[in-house]
């Protein structure tokens, strides 16, 4: 499980195909942390340490075909840029909100960049997914824990402060950009446990 707090922007450093997906040499500082089994986020794809990569200041991860189609994860290249995120360790303080790694869907950027004194990044959701999504509720955009600043139809905007526009990507972010979406977990057990009735 992660909270959606981003401990570093890694760089894909090498990207190999195989039968039935692709493995990934990240370069992170944190790298010689990891142990092989190790769950981390990538853009907020959950994925599994498998082992170093080159030289020790990497690691490399698998995604499948699955992964790869319903994530940004099939688009990384080398040299591509992701938030990294370790998994909450018991006893870690929990800043974010529940963030399972698990993407359900991507959505485009629309605009991103300055609006008065604040930046705000505004994205259009897959219609499927403006369901689990409430103004001033938690979501978590290529696996960030964001507030819902405004919500209309399937567009939505947070609002990005100095300290998480300096720690992550999203100043590099344009128009038209893929992002993964992960919603907040509580509202689809909600959704589940009610149809249930």
């Amino acid at each position: 499980m992660f909270t959606g707090l981003v401990a570093e922007v890694a760089v894909i450093e090498r990207v190999a195909s195989f039968s039935g997906g692709r493995r990934f040499h990240v370069s992170a500082s944190c790298a010689p942390d990891l142990q092989r089994g190790e769950s981390v986020a990538l853009n907020g794809v959950c994925l599994t340490v498998e082992g170093e990569g080159l030289g020790g200041r990497s690691f490399a991860v698998s995604a499948v075909e699955e992964s790869l189609q319903r994530t940004t994860a099939g688009r990384w290249r080398d040299g591509s840029r992701v938030h990294l995120e370790r998994a909450l360790a018991v006893g870690d303080r929990f800043g974010g909100h529940i963030v399972q790694g698990h993407v359900d869907g991507v959505a485009r950027v629309m605009r991103c960049g300055r609006a008065g004194r604040s930046f705000v990044l505004a994205v259009q959701l897959p219609p499927e997914l403006r369901r689990y999504v409430v103004a001033k509720g938690s979501l978590a955009i290529d696996g960030v824990s964001l507030t819902v600043a405004s919500l209309k139809e399937t567009i939505l905007q947070v609002a990005i402060i100095p300290e998480t526009l300096e720690r992550t990507l999203f100043g590099s972010y344009r128009p038209g950009d893929a992002v993964n979406i992960e919603v907040d977990v509580v509202g689809k057990y909600v959704e589940t446990l009610l149809k249930g009735r």
